[in-house]
């Protein structure tokens, strides 16, 4: 399970004094943690929510860093840019924006969607099949497009 392994990363990363890789990882332990406690006191969460949880993560790291850019602060933008390197080694991997296409057009099929008013339908597939390979917004402009 995933949250097994990022226990087994923080080990690690205390064994090698990797403070980056340490942070990173606490603060997803952290957030399982929070997870775990604020509905049904569950003993592991599941994959998915652990995934949902780094993905979140890895998005606000990068609009962090982006912002620290834009400030001039290159130093902070390094630090969450760092951070978002150790989320992604957990993600699946993203999906070209042709390999979105494909995706997209598989779902839409399947559900038989031939108009916008059956957007919904197809994105209530779409985000739960490719959570973790595209942004939402990704997903939903690709739809979008598709389907008008």
């Amino acid at each position: 399970m995933l949250e097994q392994q990022i226990s087994k990363g923080i080990m690690e990363a205390m064994k090698t004094k990797d403070t980056v890789r340490l942070s990173a990882l606490r603060n997803i332990k952290k957030y399982i943690i929070e997870a775990k406690t604020a509905g049904t006191a569950v003993d592991e969460l599941p994959d998915a929510d652990v995934l949902k949880i780094i993905t979140k993560l890895a998005k606000q790291g990068t609009d962090s860093a982006a912002i620290y850019a834009q400030q001039n602060r290159q130093d902070l933008a390094d630090e969450e840019l760092a951070q978002v390197k150790v989320f992604e080694e957990f993600l699946p991997k993203r999906l070209s924006a042709e390999e979105l296409t494909e995706a997209v057009k598989q779902i839409i099929a399947e559900v038989g969607a031939t108009s916008m008013k059956e957007m919904g339908k197809v994105m209530g597939v779409a985000s739960k099949r490719l959570a973790g390979q595209a942004d939402g917004k990704e997903i939903s402009d690709k739809v979008r497009e598709l389907l008008s």
